[in-house]
């Protein structure tokens, strides 16, 4: 979708809807609402919407930025803990790596 094609009322409307999909907990949606709206709301002439644009798309970078660490957090300590957790890391593996008791 070409988004200068796009009625600014309905630009807003849409960077809103990408924020509320993005909070049922699926974070690319804001890491693509934050990347496709970024030149609407920061190199853009200013207009009325612009300013609530420029809001989703700043809490949209955070949130997948939180996300994007806390899943590299887990992803680490479990990968540095899963042969000391035993039985319940291979219960919540989806691969159980051979040859690491």
């Amino acid at each position: 979708m070409d988004l200068a094609k796009v009625p600014n009322d309905k630009k807003l409307n849409l960077c809103r809807w990408y924020f509320r999909v993005g909070c049922a907990l699926l974070p690319f949606v804001w890491t693509i609402n934050a990347i496709w709206f970024y030149n609407e709301a920061f190199r853009k002439p200013e207009y009325e919407e612009q300013k609530q644009i420029r809001k989703y798309v700043i809490f949209s970078a955070i949130g997948s930025a939180i996300w994007f660490m806390l899943l590299v957090t887990w992803v680490t300590i479990f990968q540095l803990n899963r042969a000391s957790w035993g039985a319940f890391a291979d219960h919540i593996s989806f691969i159980i790596p051979v040859g690491t008791p």
